[in-house]
């Protein structure tokens, strides 16, 4: 009889980690007969578990969707990534998971053994989160899982979307994949009506069902989405672009600049490019400066332009501060058309 119950304990533990078995498939991984494997999954759907079957030889088992939720069974390091994970996710940016993510670790680590909860207490002691947005986007959990079914399913999406203006907009899209940052989600889609590629961000997206038909996936807009995204948030959203030569190496210089505000790569040992965008080259200006880094502009010329018109300005700034008048005595303090001398009023 145990032997019989840590069988079917193993046998639930395999039909949860894939979507589907076979039944030699699984009859190989426990040591038994195909006839046992059946009999096992007629006892785990008197248990409560339902288990489909599909006939022929492209057939096989499915743990399929029940009335309660199943219980789940991890190895050691599933459940310590299973805590961390919700630990993390407490702290990011969709809509009322943090409370939800706090209840379900505190279950988790109830059941832990002493040695798991060692492990994930040490974690979450010495860890200490560093999110550059203190108020991201906030996303409703239901539209995130509903954008990813839709991904999944391949199925067209119909939703409401707001831009950076607030003006509203209704899209239709073929959903390819969810990218998320510390702050952020995005969808990458291609946009029917526009017969393009186009990024939206989730937490302005108001699905409006239902969904469909089914699509046939495009070839996606780059191998490397996520660098896809942060170059589409970052640098083509503006009307100014740059690209400009960093004096560090890469790895320094993304420790300061986040994906959103740029994308990075290697030029050299100690150096590295910047490309980015802005509302315009003065505004652009200002960002390449706030990096803190020695750089050289690549392109455009008017950026060098820009930042000579910057630099003269900061120059009759300082001509004119207080602090150098009372040192040199000769009024440079004063403001354009300001009077001194016996006529003064």
């Amino acid at each position: 009889m145990l032997e019989t119950s840590a069988r079917l304990l193993r046998l639930l533990s395999l039909l949860q980690a894939h979507r589907e078995w076979s039944g030699p498939d699984l009859a190989d991984r426990l040591g038994v007969t195909p006839r046992t494997i059946r009999r096992d999954v007629d006892r785990l759907r008197e248990l409560g578990y339902p288990v489909n079957a599909s006939p022929g030889t492209g057939g096989g088992y499915q743990l399929g969707a029940g009335a309660e939720l199943p219980p789940l069974l991890l190895d050691d390091d599933e459940a310590v990534a299973v805590a961390v994970g919700l630990r993390t996710a407490a702290g990011q940016g969709i809509e009322g998971i943090g409370e939800t993510s706090v209840s379900a670790l505190a279950k988790l680590e109830q059941v832990l053994p002493n040695r798991l909860r060692r492990r994930v207490g040490a974690l979450n002691a010495f860890t200490v989160p560093m999110l550059r947005d203190p108020q991201p986007s906030a996303v409703d959990p239901g539209v995130l899982t509903e954008l990813a079914n839709a991904c999944r399913d391949r199925e067209r999406l119909r939703f409401d979307y707001r831009d950076h203006g607030g003006s509203p907009t209704r899209r239709t899209v073929e959903p390819h994949r969810l990218v998320c940052t510390e702050r952020r989600w995005y969808l990458v889609a291609w946009d029917v009506d526009r017969d393009d590629w186009r990024t939206f961000r989730a937490d302005r997206i108001t699905p409006r069902p239902p969904h469909g038909p089914r699509f046939t996936p495009r070839t996606p807009p780059a191998e490397d989405l996520a660098a896809y995204v942060s170059k589409g948030v970052s640098t083509r959203a503006y009307a100014a672009h740059a690209a400009v030569r960093l004096f560090v190496p890469l790895e320094e210089a993304a420790e300061r600049i986040s994906p959103w505000a740029g994308t990075l790569e290697a030029s050299g040992e100690n150096s590295c490019v910047l490309r980015t965008g802005a509302a315009s080259l003065d505004v652009m200006v200002i960002h390449v400066m706030l990096t803190g880094f020695e750089f050289e502009v690549l392109e455009p010329a008017g950026l060098t332009e820009a930042i000579r018109t910057s630099r003269d300005r900061l120059s009759r700034a300082l001509e004119r501060s207080p602090e150098r008048a009372a040192r040199t005595g000769d009024g440079a303090g004063r403001t354009p058309g300001s009077r001194s001398g016996p006529g003064a009023a």
